[in-house]
């Protein structure tokens, strides 16, 4: 048995999700790469590679990781690239997405041979939080001005709008690309591809799929573009989760669990966005406040439902644990940082990846 805690990966379950986003592919032309910003664990992109079209990235680290583990297309965006890394970007992407126009005029010269675009702020989003909205007041993701943008126009041969933020609406992405449309139309005629970005939950159940092909493909042949998408949640929605342990239970006004591991380490969006994990089962009579190990008293997973009493040494598991997860968790406290292990498609479990004390200590100074 492996020691917890441990994320565990589940090909079966992953798979689900790349079949849908093939058949977006086959149906509407649409191509798919995926958004190393929300999941980067290259030891499936074996099964990834053969269902997506590449990657997209937020960094030269992700570009390179990109290009060297995953086959396909391999994009280039940041929110700014500093002068001592954009040859290596460079070297490393197929296209390269600037964020501004300053941006691109500063990188004119030596990104000249390189397919480039330009991403496009449409000033709306489906965002809930401040804190991930891209169109919030004072963006600096992205031109707004279709005048200004006029002005590059020979520069550029695409575009990259990312507005969507978990919208599983079909109805409210055609309204945005809709707006986006007679906004920017215009320009879009003039440029050979569009990324619309990530944050449509195409793969969750009851989403119309027929529909939202039909739609890309009506965008892309009215204006003869290359249409890509850019799924990081949508590719690993419910394919991984979070094994732990019971280390303690105690009573303080509530029932109370501690487990080896930590929201703020290894569930930090969580955290951000004050939203609780999920538990799988959680529907028995007896009532218990998951909390995690660190010293952070919010440190707390969320108030879950057992069959009967937790004690000393259950394991428990928290679902969906993929996407801003993993590549978001960290050494906080110390805590042991969980090892990665995958369910490969015969059923049969490999521990890919375990991290000790040395890892943490390489990780400083």
């Amino acid at each position: 048995m492996i020691q917890t805690p441990y994320y565990l990966i589940d090909k079966a379950s992953l798979l689900n999700n790349l079949e849908k986003i093939a058949y977006v592919r086959q149906q509407s032309g649409a191509k798919s790469l995926l958004a190393l910003k929300c999941f980067a664990t290259w030891s499936v992109f074996d099964l990834m590679q053969d269902y997506m079209d590449g990657t997209t990235s937020s960094s030269l680290y992700e570009v390179k990781l990109g290009k060297q583990k995953f086959q396909g297309e391999t994009h280039a965006y940041s929110v700014a690239y500093a002068d001592n890394e954009i040859a290596e970007v460079l070297e490393h992407s197929d296209k390269i997405i600037f964020n501004s126009i300053g941006q691109l005029e500063r990188f004119n010269e030596v990104s000249s041979d390189k397919t480039r675009g330009l991403r496009v702020n449409p000033q709306v989003s489906t965002s809930e939080f401040l804190i991930a909205d891209p169109a919030r007041p004072f963006s600096r993701l992205g031109e707004w001005d279709p005048e200004k943008i006029a002005t590059v126009m020979d520069q550029v041969s695409g575009f990259m709008f990312h507005n969507n933020c978990e919208n599983g609406d079909f109805d409210r992405f055609d309204e945005m690309l809709t707006l986006i449309e007679s906004r920017f139309g215009h320009l879009i005629k003039q440029v050979e591809w569009v990324s619309l970005g990530g944050g449509i939950h195409f793969t969750g159940e009851g989403y119309p799929l027929d529909r939202f092909c039909q739609r890309l493909k009506a965008f892309a042949d009215n204006y003869q573009i290359q249409v890509y998408l850019e799924p990081g949640e949508a590719a690993i929605t419910n394919s991984t989760t979070l094994e732990v342990t019971v280390l303690d239970t105690l009573y303080n006004g509530k029932d109370l669990a501690v487990v080896d591991s930590s929201i703020e380490a290894h569930m930090l969006d969580l955290l951000i966005y004050r939203e609780n994990a999920k538990m799988a089962p959680n529907d028995g009579s007896h009532a218990y406040m998951v909390c995690g190990k660190s010293c952070l008293a919010g440190d707390i997973f969320g108030e879950f439902m057992f069959e009967k009493p937790l004690q000393v040494g259950d394991r428990l598991s928290f679902q969906d644990a993929a996407g801003y997860t993993m590549v978001k968790k960290n050494w906080f406290n110390g805590v042991k940082m969980p090892s990665i292990a995958i369910r490969q498609l015969d059923g049969s479990i490999e521990l890919v990846r375990e991290f000790d004390y040395n890892d943490f200590m390489n990780n400083l100074s």
